[in-house]
């Protein structure tokens, strides 16, 4: 079961929205529970990591779209963000805050439902997955989703981590072949970036979480080509 939130000022797109989701579920033999919001600041009072894709209107009275989905990146980097918008030029902003996608309106939903799946596919890509970590005291089982970046240094990985560093014997080639199947790409030749963890790109640095990063021109273009695909082309 997939738990969607809708966070959506007027009640007419509310109701869209959910009889949308209500026949996408239908139509493809799945299950939702759907939380419908009034606001941003509805969403993020005393918010829970529970849902695994938010749809937010962006112009919103109280608290709007774009502020809203700050807030929840700094308590979730799991959840799947996509916009509800008649304005395309907030799309600039997504990087800011890993958004997957922006559905304009007036919402169709053959469109809507085209990018449902691709952010159906992301949630699933998102579910906890773990390495075990050979350490020198003992083993440790690193969910995926917690490391912002492997780092190669002299036979030796650097898995950075918000809880801290881990370090095992290992290469860069290692890791890259043990995380293939995940999304992560090489940034530059001691790097090695989760991309879900990616926030912004400018000029030839990356900022994953809380580190910013340099992109070498030897990588650039396989990196972003890369961080593009995982974002489903859409920025």
């Amino acid at each position: 079961m997939y738990h969607i939130a809708i966070v959506e000022d007027e009640a007419p797109f509310r109701q869209q929205l959910t009889e949308y989701l209500t026949q996408y579920q239908e139509e493809n033999g799945l299950e939702f529970k759907i939380s419908e919001f009034c606001d941003g600041a509805e969403i993020l009072e005393n918010y829970q990591n529970v849902y695994d894709v938010i749809l937010l209107d962006i112009e919103m009275p109280k608290v709007n779209g774009m502020d809203a989905a700050k807030q929840i990146r700094g308590k979730d980097d799991n959840v799947v963000l996509m916009f509800i918008t008649n304005m395309a030029g907030y799309a600039i902003h997504g990087y800011e805050v890993g958004a997957l996608d922006f559905v304009m309106k007036p919402i169709t939903y053959y469109t809507f439902s085209m990018k449902l799946t691709r952010a159906l596919k992301r949630a699933k890509q998102q579910e906890q997955k773990s390495l075990l970590l050979p350490l020198s005291d003992g083993v440790k089982k690193l969910g995926l989703n917690e490391i912002y970046f492997v780092e190669g240094q002299s036979r030796m990985l650097y898995y950075h981590t918000a809880d801290g560093d881990y370090v095992v014997k290992g290469t860069m080639q290692s890791a890259e072949n043990s995380l293939a199947e995940f999304p992560f790409a090489k940034c530059n030749h001691w790097y090695l970036v989760n991309l879900m963890h990616v926030k912004e790109v400018r000029k030839n640095m990356v900022v994953v979480g809380p580190f910013e990063l340099e992109i070498s021109r030897r990588n650039k273009t396989t990196f972003l080509k890369a961080l593009t695909e995982y974002m489903g082309g859409s920025m």
